[in-house]
């Protein structure tokens, strides 16, 4: 793996209630004093499974969306969740992650009740190859920051620009010394996806998600997070990044983001 042997084995530090440092190794791939919002999401998922474990109940985390309201400095954030709207069955909630006083992500979370369902398990997806049998990928050699120079990626040679299926892990604690689940490490490394099946040279066009919705028809665990990823490019400025998630136990649900496409900038 090539994660850099500097700062600390962690993408955050721990700070107070709700509130997170986020380490070198949470730098961003456009510009890297910003995060990447691949760890943020899964830290929003920490924060809130958090707030779950202090009240009794049986529901499941099975959809998140998150929406990116700007720039998202490399800085102190603070994370908090509320319930919109409570139920035994179906719960909402709202997470908000304040960076200076300024709203960057709004997430909301769709709960469900847990029940047996196994009867008419189904999904018309193919498993994907193992990880063991796909070859490593330095993805840090077309991609700059931190967080990307943390992760062990497997991927498929692509079919065709913006197509192609990867495997991602990471050895980084999510926050240093503190547990976090299978779920919000799976779903710390969903955001990857935009990265690994790039329909034009990022040296050229820049195309960042501005959110990230993820549907679950259950619960993954890790520690690989596997993106079957197809990136289409519309005629007027805006993209798609549609990934098919599973686990290495076969699919676990989808993940869309949103593109914003345009030439780069150069001086």
């Amino acid at each position: 793996m090539s994660t850099s042997d500097a700062g600390p084995e962690s993408y955050y530090e721990r700070t107070g209630a709700g509130r997170y440092r986020p380490t070198v190794h949470a730098g961003g791939a456009w510009s890297t004093d910003e995060q990447h919002f691949s760890p943020l999401a899964g830290l929003v998922a920490h924060e809130i499974e958090q707030h779950l474990a202090e009240r009794p109940g049986n529901l499941e985390l099975s959809r998140i969306s998150y929406d990116i309201l700007g720039r998202i400095a490399l800085d102190e954030c603070e994370i908090t969740v509320e319930t919109v709207r409570p139920g035994r069955t179906i719960e909402l909630l709202e997470a908000t992650v304040v960076i200076g006083d300024r709203p960057v992500v709004r997430a909301r979370a769709w709960l469900l009740s847990s029940q047996d369902t196994s009867s008419v398990a189904d999904s018309p997806h193919e498993r994907l190859p193992a990880p063991e049998e796909l070859t490593p990928w330095a993805m840090d050699e077309e991609w700059d920051g931190g967080y990307v120079s943390s992760i062990d990626v497997r991927r498929l040679p692509p079919s065709r620009r913006g197509r192609t299926a990867a495997w991602i892990s990471s050895r980084l604690d999510l926050v240093a010394g503190e547990p976090s689940s299978a779920l919000a490490s799976y779903v710390a490394l969903v955001d990857t996806a935009n990265g690994i099946a790039v329909q034009q040279d990022p040296e050229k066009w820049v195309f960042p998600n501005l959110d990230l919705t993820i549907h679950l028809h259950r619960r993954p665990r890790g520690p690989w997070t596997g993106l079957d990823t197809t990136v289409t490019f519309g005629p007027t400025g805006q993209g798609r990044t549609s990934s098919v998630l599973h686990d290495v136990d076969g699919p676990v649900g989808h993940a869309e983001q949103i593109l914003t496409v345009r030439p780069a900038a150069h001086d």
